[in-house]
């Protein structure tokens, strides 16, 4: 299959995140989130006013009341009016939608950001409201439940077992002590079992959080950044909806989602994937056909910190810092939604050759 090649180049140019916490009471949602804002701005010098295109992701579920996310507006500015969109899920998503609108060349600058508090409430329970409504979803198997399922289902085949997986997780969090931002950073006991054969370090942490990119188009991405990080391809797919029907050992909809971006034409040096349990890294990396050359997860992964609706997004912005910085010069950049590696989208980024 051939893969999809943009008829006009974008980079991301900047990218800023919160410091994610388990609880962020004294917080709401636009006070998360301007700080951010402010700063992926001061990075390139702009002004909400020089943006073409502003795009979000979040979850009203994880709020708990409809239209929330018309209140963030107030963290971005929306007067006088500007052009903004909204996505029901991962921030990841909303950057793809403000890809494809610089893409069409109704807009040389993207605004993206996304956020998640899962505080508030029980967010196991809240994910089980995206299941099947008529079979799943009464049963109320909870998103870990779901994870050890497919955890067991690798082990059962043989693809790994609980060493490797707590080697996982070793890995992820003794690279997130160089995270800043990482509400789990350093390595830790894998503790008890959660589900098994999932422990508490198989799984990631409930936390609070936000992150936003700028894109640019062209000459302008070269005027705001000195590396920019070119988006080569980018590609979403989705599974069947029931977990019934599908191996949950294998990630079809990754793999094509990775050839369609181009991410197999030449090897990458680096994959930020958004694996939220050590399980599902093991499914990840087989399907996009990662070996021991590839840095996998540097910042830490979800399993350092998890934002719902904002640990995608920062997935793509953590492989373009890598870029921006020089530690990288092709990066894989994967974000998930759904239960058990349900939608994925995954996104190949180069910086300029280097002289």
């Amino acid at each position: 299959m051939t893969p999809h090649r943009p008829a006009r180049e974008v980079a991301i140019v900047a990218f800023a995140q919160s410091d994610h916490r388990r609880r962020t009471d004294d917080l709401s949602e636009v006070e998360m989130v301007m700080p951010v804002l402010h700063d992926v701005l001061r990075q390139t010098g702009l002004k909400a006013s020089d943006i073409g295109f502003t795009c979000s992701g979040s979850s009203d579920y994880l709020a708990g009341r409809a239209f929330s996310f018309t209140m963030a507006l107030d963290g971005v500015g929306a007067w006088p009016p500007i052009s903004e969109s909204h996505v029901e899920t991962d921030g990841a998503w909303a950057l793809y939608e403000a890809w494809v609108k610089l893409l069409t060349g109704e807009a040389d600058t993207a605004l993206v950001y996304s956020y998640g508090k899962s505080s508030p409430g029980s967010v196991r329970d809240v994910l089980t409201r995206q299941l099947d409504p008529y079979y799943l979803a009464p049963l109320w198997p909870d998103s870990v439940a779901l994870a050890a399922l497919q955890a067991q289902a690798l082990v059962d085949a043989g693809h790994t077992d609980e060493p490797a997986l707590a080697a996982i997780a070793d890995r992820s969090r003794s690279d997130a002590a160089a995270n800043p931002h990482a509400q789990l950073p350093g390595a830790r006991p894998q503790g008890e079992y959660v589900v098994r054969p999932l422990r508490t370090g198989d799984c990631p942490p409930i936390g609070d959080g936000a992150a936003a990119v700028i894109l640019a188009a062209g000459d302008r991405a070269r005027e705001l950044c000195e590396r920019p990080a070119w988006i080569r391809g980018m590609d979403h797919r989705i599974e069947a909806h029931s977990l019934g029907v599908r191996d949950l050992t294998d990630s079809p909809s990754t793999r094509l989602a990775a050839e369609r971006a181009g991410a197999f034409e030449r090897p990458v040096d680096t994959a930020e994937l958004h694996a939220p349990f050590t399980s599902q890294e093991v499914v990840l990396a087989k399907a996009l056909g990662l070996d021991a050359s590839v840095r996998v997860n540097p910042s830490g992964g979800a399993l350092a910190a998890n934002p719902v609706m904002a640990a995608g997004l920062i997935r793509l912005g953590e492989a373009a810092a890598r870029i921006h910085r020089g530690a990288s010069d092709r990066a894989l950049a994967h974000a998930t939604s759904g239960p058990c590696l349900q939608q994925n989208l995954v996104a190949v980024l180069e910086g300029d050759p280097r002289a």
